[in-house]
């Protein structure tokens, strides 16, 4: 088929058949390294694989609690520090905004590096940058957030790609097992943080200074997998005209504006909570038990949304769900938050793997799908971290928490209507091509 007759209009598009969807579905893991032909001929023998998994597993639970164990200690480090509510928003922001400015490095680390050679350097940088955050005062809060944000970025692009080089017929499987362990991350470091910091004679130093030690582990399991041999035979690709593709910026718009609203939620939902009047333990549960609740959405949501001719009607249903959660944790009364955090969970897991669905769906091949995860990822999360600094500026204005239903709103409809353009049944208007 010329490129002519893919691209002729939504209707060639719409009657892919349900195969088909469920292949491009195996390809949902993006491989920062997709420009390697040598990538896909290469498996890891039976051992490795399960040694892999567990470093797997063990990387990707830290690519949360630097993020979700601020969140519940942020009243508490704001008092102890004298912080404005806007330098508290900053504090918030710093890290998201190091997620989309670092994550382009990754696939040039990769290839002068390795993958995994890589992937051991960060995670010793995100343990330097955990200790550096709870050790050295304002200055190095900020600048230990911003080497924990940096880190981040860039493991979380590389660490899809390693799946689905040495999984490629368990994509799938995969792509759920990798779902789980971020969740299980933030919702552990959620919930964990101040019962930890209580324990250590209420030092939220010490509460968020713990969370150095997970990292230090996977970097202990995934020392293995530094110096593996995947090909030395290389083939680059190159794919012009992402920029100026209108559907190429929708699904990044959805993909920056969705997770504005999660990280907004990581950063300040807490917060909001304990100014309605609850404790900052039972505030971090609440963010701990919504997040869970993700890991139900986050598996179903990509298997429903390809059961129609599009996703736009998904992702109108995941957004409301997730407005609903949050304007019911703002305002409802209090006795029913847990019903709201339910449904805040329910809307979040299944927009953030919708999302990373979109990127696939909208891709020919595996060579656009990396660029086009590379654009959604570095634009999209830039714009998603002043979601968190709006908030605190607004907070800061205001002296409390009411008006920050004007920006659930705004950021809300916004990602609805990006959703609706990158929901339908077309591909970006790009080729990859030989170098």
């Amino acid at each position: 088929m010329n490129l002519e007759t893919e691209n002729s209009m939504s209707s060639d598009n719409s009657s892919i058949t349900q195969p088909k969807r469920t292949a491009e579905l195996e390809e949902l893991l993006i491989d920062a390294e997709a420009d390697d032909e040598a990538v896909q001929h290469s498996h890891p023998v039976l051992q490795r694989r399960w040694l892999l998994l567990l470093g797997l597993i063990l990387v990707a639970l830290n690519l949360r609690p630097a993020l979700s164990s601020m969140a519940p200690m942020l009243s508490e480090v704001s008092k102890t520090l004298g912080l404005s509510a806007a330098q508290a928003g900053l504090l918030t922001t710093l890290p998201v905004l190091c997620l989309g400015l670092f994550a382009p490095l990754a696939p040039i680390l990769a290839r002068r590096f390795g993958a995994e050679r890589v992937v051991l350097g960060i995670l010793l940088m995100l343990a330097g940058g955990i200790i550096l955050r709870s050790s050295f005062g304002e200055i190095g809060l900020f600048a230990g957030s911003v080497l924990a944000g940096a880190s981040i970025g860039v493991i979380g692009v590389l660490l899809p790609g390693i799946v689905k080089r040495d999984f490629p017929k368990q994509a799938g499987t995969m792509t759920g097992v990798y779902t789980m362990a971020l969740c299980m991350g933030a919702a552990m470091a959620a919930g964990a943080t101040v019962p930890l910091s209580e324990h250590f004679d209420k030092s939220w130093a010490l509460g968020l200074g713990i969370w150095v030690v997970p990292a230090l582990v996977a970097a202990i399991f995934w020392l293995p997998q530094v110096g593996q041999k995947h090909g030395a035979h290389h083939v680059a690709y190159r794919v012009r005209g992402l920029l100026r593709d209108p559907l190429a910026w929708q699904v990044t718009l959805y993909m920056g504006l969705q997770s504005s609203l999660a990280y907004i939620v990581f950063g300040w939902l807490p917060s909001i909570l304990i100014g309605r009047g609850l404790t900052p333990t039972q505030a971090g549960l609440v963010l701990s038990g919504s997040v869970i609740i993700q890991l139900a959405s986050s598996l179903a949501a990509p298997w429903l949304a390809t059961r129609g001719k599009d996703q736009r009607l998904a992702i109108v249903i995941v957004m409301v769900l997730t407005l609903g959660g949050l304007f019911g944790c703002l305002y409802a009364p209090i006795e029913g938050l847990w019903g709201w955090a339910i449904l805040l969970g329910l809307g979040q897991g299944a927009t953030f793997s919708l999302a990373l669905t979109l990127i696939v769906l909208r891709s020919r091949d595996s060579h656009v799908a990396a660029n086009l995860s590379s654009m959604a990822q570095g634009f999209g999360y830039t714009l998603a971290s002043m979601g968190p600094f709006a908030v605190g500026i607004v907070h800061d204005w205001t002296g409390g928490w009411t008006a920050l239903g004007w920006i659930f709103g705004v950021i809300g409809l916004g990602a609805i209507l990006a959703g609706l353009g990158a929901g339908r049944s077309l591909y970006v208007q790009v080729e990859s091509e030989k170098v």
